[in-house]
């Protein structure tokens, strides 16, 4: 069922006078309810999954609230080099859950050293440091998920 035909429903039972339709096909189930006297008109979209895939399937994800960075806190980590995701996925800290996570805090890394792995598309992508230096903060935290180009983790180079 495409957007066109869910939009072609929701006009006809809000015109028919029907409180609440309930659809059921294959892989979809569409609950539509109305009020009449607002002409207000309340759409509930469920897809269902395969069984095999509604366990792996994660909890749905919130947008990350934006934070104002204080200038201070800019200043002071002005000399540090941040490392950011390559990639949108899940953040993994750890190779597994049974062993030690890649990198701590006060840590030193050399280039080509794994610092975290991000899931995406059931594929674990490794992320290497690009450069040499002691890891002094991680910016996020463990089986969390991540956008394209966001900080990681800080880095002293020096």
């Amino acid at each position: 069922m495409d957007l066109k035909e869910i939009q072609n429903l929701i006009k006809f039972v809000a015109n028919s006078g029907v409180a609440e339709v309930k659809l059921e096909m294959d892989d979809v189930k569409i609950t539509i309810r109305t009020t009449l006297e607002g002409n207000t008109t309340e759409t509930t979209y469920v897809q269902q999954m395969p069984a095999q895939n509604a366990l792996q399937q994660a909890a749905p994800v919130a947008a990350a609230p934006v934070v104002a960075v204080p200038e201070a806190a800019a200043v002071e980590n002005a000399h540090y080099i941040t490392i950011k995701s390559p990639i949108i996925g899940t953040f993994y800290r750890k190779p597994s859950p049974d062993k030690p996570m890649f990198v701590e805090v006060g840590k030193n890394i050399a280039q080509g050293d794994v610092l975290c792995v991000i899931e995406a598309m059931k594929l674990f992508n490794e992320i290497e440091s690009e450069i040499s230096g002691k890891i002094v903060k991680v910016l996020v935290d463990d089986m969390s998920p991540v956008e394209f180009d966001q900080p990681l983790f800080l880095v002293d180079p020096s």
